[in-house]
């Protein structure tokens, strides 16, 4: 009998929440053997590594790592830290990845608006630096309402918009323990940055941008790059909490029409061949405005946005985890075997409080129990927070976001049904809200008014895309 031959070995960084579930789904499955680093920047004690994490002694100590465990590749889809990090051990290993400076390039949010400025004005935004070091005085005659956020951050961090100087100036107080993590959160990024991409200059700083109007829906383009080509995934839509810029949802199949989606990926290539991004998974942000067509970029973040993987798994049938893998391992991400599709819609719903309170209380054994038992093909993170934390959520983020579930269904009234049911099965209020008091209603089925949105095709822009 033939001898099976070993696993590929790869290092994977940074694997927290839906990227630690597939790599133990893909380690399961015999795709390959995962060597994990990393820490994880929400939990104690674990973010205690952040008091000296340096990216460059990180990426040298797990290089000789992958050296002496003879690693094939190296990924990770963590914005913080992780997609560099890859990107200097691929570096120094040889391995198939994309250059450090194109990952610099993405994630500094005002060297990004200078470069699409250059290379697609039409989907950019008046924007400027702040002239202000942390906590300092605001600079008079500043345009209003702005929408201010910093050089160097992830998941919506402190990005608001403010009305006028006197809320620019709230917004950019600083207590010394926020600001003690704020220094250590950007100082990593910042420290490679001076060094491999000087022309940014530091990302110690806020970005000020003209506000969109409320009318522009705000969408994800999921892609990747292989060879140096541009490819499309597939469109997320996002879904806001009524009168905020808080996510409520993120919803497959997307409503946005074809030729939108392809001017988005259009505008990916034209960005990412600007600043070099030849290998790799990229999530484009941006807005659109169904009225006069206009597209406007938010970011592109140069890794692969794993909330949404799943969402496509179930939709789509690829698995953009196991197409992450091959890239790492320099392969073809369109060689990796296609699953059926289980469901016609999918979504991954956004629990949130907004009164500086914790939220619902976590779900009890009992309740993830019957969720469980209700919802076999459901995905459920539970982050509770408290004290300083739960402040501090509410102040960067203007929310604290408490839970998280996934879902798939026929079609999207049926998936409303499911998230409705889940949602009372664990005493929370259903992301499908006309208002903000609704939470806070009696009845937390969270049922909304709201006429259900009408189902469409799949789009898949690609040219391996799947039938409707």
């Amino acid at each position: 009998m033939r001898k099976r031959p070993a696993p590929r070995r790869l290092g994977w960084l940074f694997a927290y929440d839906w990227d630690r579930d597939a790599l133990e789904r893909l380690d399961r499955a015999g795709r390959a053997r995962f060597d994990t680093a990393g820490f994880d920047l929400f939990s104690f004690p674990s973010n205690g590594a952040l008091v000296r994490f340096d990216l460059e002694r990180f990426a040298a100590r797990q290089a000789e790592r992958g050296r002496r465990l003879r690693w094939r590749g190296v990924l990770s889809h963590h914005e913080q830290f992780g997609a560099l990090a890859a990107s200097l051990i691929a570096e120094r290993l040889g391995l198939p990845g994309t250059s450090p400076e194109s990952i610099l390039a993405a994630q500094h949010k005002l060297h990004a608006r200078r470069v699409l400025e250059r290379v697609a004005p039409e989907a950019n935004v008046a924007f400027a630096p702040l002239e202000a070091r942390y906590g300092g005085p605001i600079p008079e005659g500043l345009a209003y309402p702005t929408f201010v956020k910093p050089v160097k951050a992830a998941f919506s961090v402190l990005a608001r918009e403010v009305a006028d100087r006197d809320a620019l100036h709230a917004h950019t107080r600083f207590g010394r323990r926020e600001l003690w993590v704020i220094r250590r959160l950007v100082e990593p990024f910042d420290r490679v940055c001076r060094a491999r991409l000087p022309e940014a200059g530091t990302a110690h700083r806020m970005l000020l941008e003209s506000p969109v109007p409320p009318r522009f829906g705000q969408y994800n383009l999921d892609g990747w790059v292989h060879d140096g080509t541009v490819h499309a995934l597939g469109v997320v839509d996002a879904v806001m909490y009524p009168g905020t810029q808080a996510f409520m949802r993120w919803e497959v199949p997307s409503r946005l029409p074809a030729g939108a989606q392809a001017r988005a990926l259009d505008l990916a290539r034209r960005f990412l061949g600007a600043i070099g991004f030849r290998h790799g998974c990229f999530n484009l942000e941006f807005f659109h405005d169904d009225a006069s067509g206009a597209l406007s970029f938010i970011e592109c973040n140069p890794r692969l946005a794993s909330q949404f993987g799943d969402l496509h798994r179930r939709v789509l049938g690829v698995d953009a985890h196991a197409m992450g893998v091959a890239l790492a391992l320099g392969e073809d991400p369109r060689t990796v075997p296609r699953t059926e599709p289980t469901a016609g819609a999918a979504a991954s719903l956004v629990y949130r409080s907004f009164d500086g309170r914790p939220g619902r209380p976590a779900p009890t054994p009992g309740q993830r129990a019957a969720f469980a038992a209700a919802m076999p093909d459901g995905l459920l993170l539970s982050f509770p927070k408290r004290g300083h934390a739960l402040a501090r959520d509410h102040k960067w983020t203007g929310s604290h976001r408490y839970g998280i579930v996934h879902l798939g269904a026929a079609d999207r009234d049926a998936l409303r049904e499911r998230a409705e049911a889940a949602s009372a099965l664990l005493g929370w209020p259903a992301p499908y809200l006309d208002d903000l008091e609704a939470q806070d209603a009696p009845d937390v089925s969270g049922r909304s008014r709201a006429p259900a949105a009408a189902t469409r095709p799949v789009t898949c822009l690609d040219e391996w895309s799947p039938s409707p």
